[in-house]
């Protein structure tokens, strides 16, 4: 059984020797052949800065360096040892950086790769789009042949293979890729958590000019030395995916900032297509290696339509979906262009796992609300089978990253780093500057400590490192003014208050700077899993004598912050005076309390490592697919018609809960129904009533008067009504209300406002009044179908949010929104049955059959008590074709219940 690890970038890339280019560097030694000796020799990557763009690479200009920051950058570059000997000198223990995650670029200027052959991308705006259309078309005229929008920059070169690039060339550890994903495999491999594990990914940079000969060469290696799979698509496929949709739109979406771009004729017509074309080129590659029985983990939001594409050729394989970032609120999600065919592309899979409770939360509102999907806190009900949703942080290698504190390098620059800032207090940081991860709002929170609190001056030093990107010229330049205006007001001749890195620094220098730190700062404004504060807590564990405990300052918008619970600084980026006092408080913090905290952040950081991730997602998927299977209605059992009648002649005491609409008659209005159909339900029902051991319920949705008209010559029978909300036992005719009237209508009361508007919005619909319940139709409606789908989640999530505590719950289904009390369903009366109303007279025979959403909990409840030994023959009867929790099946609907049940009633 192989395990498909797939994302977009795999853990190896090719460097080829012979070509000259400006960023020549040594070339490294043969990658090593399995995943293990590639964590081994990942370190590669630690010594190397932030990369230039992927495809499009831009030219920026960089702010100058003030005379200070210059010396600083120059200690932090030093190369010690040089490339060459890192290269050659590989502990066999070291790691990945955790948070190298993908670039804002990708060929790595250490080797030697193709530059990309891409297409110009259209501009961003429909006015800026038109304008270039009419260059291109007097520019065909004038040249007197076809020329592409968008590409009069290029249009006397078309690209094709080059020779060239078939010399010698070396397999060796990649620079870009999610290095938190690739340390969690390799520490899973190494204790034994996955055994066969193929990576599936893209070789990071642009393939174009190579020939087929020379990919297939590429990719027989990768897959015979390596166990990796390599996913070959156009320069104009990975450049509109990556750089155009991923970076410009779904990154940014997915941290709650909206971009222009979705608004555009350019995104409509440019990048979601090549989005659709990678994943699919992803899809097709695990499908051609897929075996019965392998397990397909795919990551990242890069690929979330991989899932339904794998699906739609595999429909029985074990497949789940990992988000490694934040996942927004619904508000902000259907802001997306594309936002149902990615909700459907990750609904593809048997488990959808995040971070985080929050955003697992965010993804079952959305999918409620933009696709009109019935969500429970387990998952998604769509069509006939149901979607696990679940959530778990990824961590670290704690181990592994131990030893690579005790490499000489790290020692070198620990002691280096401490002899330089000697008597000062150190906080540090290192960040991607973008509008993402808070640099600028944490040097003006800085700059705030420093103006209100003079007596720290001298004494305190931050250490930001800056992975400079090259999209935002207005942040470079805003933070280049703060930093400007820092240090000209609060530098000295022998103190510099902070240090700015425009650049990354080696792995050895930042493993050493988390180990001398006084205190980790980190105010992203939307982030998943920060790795970084967990690998600077243990990198805070030292020797007796270097042990810090140093606090974290962590911004409340991160996924670590939920995972802390309290032990961190947490704090608010937008709160320049709460992160200046959180400064101060960490600063001025005893050596008690910073023990204190220190080890509940360890614990947790010790207890949710990268391999303790792998073996619990591998176990929850494993589970939920059994599930899957089990619930599926081709995977039920028919009812073992024989085998319940001899059950059913032992008995001495039963227990018959059986729902009306679409199980003992077909769904209708009430007046039909008992014209149509009622007759034989209530033949059957008398009959089985006849016999003093049995006690018959029937159970439905709809009102107290109702189910009495439709059972009223059904004499001595058990109701219950509204779904569990009343209940009327046998042989009487009193109703016992579980659902109090005042509490009921009050909040029916301002449900009924939320729906009056969503009735003015949605022609047609109408809201049908209960005792204890109100439905919303919208079925009816001449409006376009998305967009009444659109209005009736909307409403969904409007009362879900709007009557959370009044314990009350709107359920979007077919046609109809649902809104009910949480505390009562049909189970609660069943269970109220058995232990109350048969208290002296315990059933040692339970049947209950159904065919909806309602019915499952029933199901859930009669598999509880049977597997508790609560009652000892227990049947559970799906009609229909959901997806279920019930022991059989009966495939010929009402009419085939109707048999059963007559033929129970004829046994003495």
């Amino acid at each position: 059984m192989t395990t498909f690890v797939v994302s977009l970038f795999l853990p190896y890339t090719i460097h080829f020797h012979d070509l000259p280019t400006p960023a020549r560097q040594p070339s490294p030694p043969p990658v090593p052949r399995s995943l293990t000796e590639f964590g081994r020799q990942a370190s590669a990557n630690d010594i190397r800065s932030q990369k230039p763009s992927l495809l499009a690479p831009k030219t920026t200009a960089t702010p100058p360096l003030t005379p200070a920051a210059k010396e600083h950058e120059e200690f932090f570059s030093r190369s010690n040892p040089s490339v060459a000997a890192h290269f050659s000198k590989l502990h066999p223990r070291t790691l990945v950086r955790s948070d190298s995650h993908v670039p804002e670029g990708g060929i790595a200027k250490d080797f030697n790769q193709p530059r990309s052959n891409a297409k110009a991308p259209p501009p961003d705006t429909i006015l800026e789009y038109a304008k270039a259309q009419e260059r291109a078309d007097a520019m065909r005229s004038q040249m007197g042949r076809k020329v592409s929008p968008g590409r009069s920059r290029n249009l006397t070169k078309e690209h094709g293979s080059d020779p060239r690039w078939a010399t010698d060339w070396t397999v060796v550890p990649a620079v870009q890729g999610n290095g938190g994903l690739s340390n969690a495999i390799r520490a899973s491999v190494d204790s034994g958590v996955l055994s066969e594990v193929l990576t599936v990914g893209t070789i990071g940079f642009p393939t174009d000019v190579l020939d087929d000969a020379k990919k297939q060469d590429i990719h027989e290696k990768l897959e015979s030395e390596h166990d990796a799979l390599t996913v070959f698509v156009s320069d104009s496929d990975l450049d509109g995916h990556y750089t155009h949709y991923c970076k410009t739109i779904l990154w940014p979406v997915f941290h709650y900032q909206i971009p222009d771009h979705p608004k555009s004729k350019a995104y409509e017509d440019h990048s979601w297509v090549y989005y659709v074309n990678l994943n699919q080129a992803f899809a097709d590659k695990v499908i051609a290696n897929y075996k019965r029985g392998d397990i397909i983990w795919i990551h990242d939001y890069h690929l979330c339509l991989v899932p339904a594409m794998i699906r739609k050729k595999l429909p029985d394989a074990q497949i789940g979906f990992y988000l490694h970032t934040a996942f927004p609120s619904s508000e902000v999600f259907r802001c997306l262009a594309t936002r149902k065919e990615l909700l459907e592309g990750m609904l593809g899979a048997n488990l959808v796992a995040f971070q985080i409770p929050e955003y697992a939360h965010h993804f079952l509102q959305t999918c409620s609300r933009i696709l009109s999907l019935e969500a429970t806190p387990d998952g998604i009900q769509h069509d006939n089978h149901f979607i696990n949703v679940w959530s778990v942080p990824i961590g670290i290698d704690p181990k592994a990253l131990a030893l690579a504190r005790q490499e000489p390098d790290v020692l070198q620059w620990t002691q280096a780093l401490q002899e330089r800032y000697a008597g000062k207090r150190l906080i540090v940081a290192r960040d991607k500057l973008d509008n993402i991860r808070g640099v600028r709002q944490k040097l003006l929170a800085f700059e705030l400590f420093l103006n209100k609190y003079p007596q720290w001056r001298e004494k305190v030093v931050l250490i930001q490192v800056a992975m400079s990107t090259t999209e935002n010229h207005d942040l470079s330049e805003t933070v280049s003014e703060i930093v400007t205006r820092i240090e000209s007001v609060h530098s000295t001749l022998a103190h510099q208050p902070l240090v700015f890195l425009r650049q990354d620094i080696a792995f050895s220098q930042y493993l050493a700077l988390l180990s001398v730190a006084d205190a980790l700062m980190i105010t992203s404004l939307r982030e998943g899993m920060n790795l970084t504060c967990h690998e600077y807590i243990v990198c805070q564990d030292g020797a007796a004598s270097s042990k810090k405990h140093g606090p974290v300052i962590l911004s409340e918008f991160t996924g670590s912050a939920a995972l802390f619970g309290g032990a961190e600084l947490g704090v608010n980026p937008w709160d320049y005076q709460q992160c200046a006092e959180a400064i101060k408080t960490a600063l001025e913090m005893s050596e008690e309390e910073k023990a204190r905290r220190y080890t509940k952040m360890l614990d947790i950081v010790m207890r949710s490592t990268g391999d303790t991730w792998t073996a619990k997602l591998s176990a929850h998927l494993a589970k939920v697919h059994e599930e899957h299977f089990m619930r599926d209605t081709m995977s039920v059992p028919r009812l073992n018609v024989n085998k319940l009648c001899q059950t059913y002649q032992k008995s001495e005491t039963r227990l018959f809960l059986l729902d009306y609409e679409g199980t003992l008659a077909p769904f209708g209005s009430v007046t039909n129904t008992v014209l149509l159909n009622m007759d034989r339900v209530t033949d059957v029902l008398n009959d089985l009533i006849a016999d003093g051991r049995n006690h018959v319920y029937v159970t439905s949705g709809r009102t107290l008067e109702e189910i009495e008209m439709l059972f009223g010559r059904v004499p001595g029978i058990g109701l219950i009504a509204e779904n569990g909300c009343y209940l009327r036992e046998m042989y009487t005719d009193e109703w016992i209300a579980f659902a109090e009237e005042e509490q009921t209508n009050k909040w029916k009361e301002a449900v009924k406002e939320i729906l009056q508007y969503y009735c003015d919005r949605i022609e047609g619909s109408w809201v049908e009044e209960r005792h204890a319940s109100l439905t919303f139709h919208y079925g009816k409606s001449d409006m376009q179908e998305e967009a009444r789908n659109r209005q009736a989640g909307d409403c969904a999530t409007h009362i879900n949010d709007a009557c959370e505590n009044q314990r009350v719950r709107a359920v979007p289904t077919k046609d109809s929104v649902i809104i009910e009390p949480m505390d009562w369903d049909k189970a609660t009366a069943a269970a109220h049955i058995v232990k109350n109303t048969m208290k002296n007279r315990k059933p040692d025979f339970l049947f209950a059959a159904g065919n909806e959403r309602d019915d499952e909990v029933v199901f859930r409840w009669a598999k509880d008590i049977s597997e508790h030994g609560e009652i000892e023959n227990v049947y559970t009867v799906q009609v229909g074709n959901r997806n279920t929790v019930a022991m059989s099946t009966l495939t010929q609907g009402s009419t085939g219940l109707l048999n059963v049940l007559k033929k129970l009633a004829k046994l003495t």
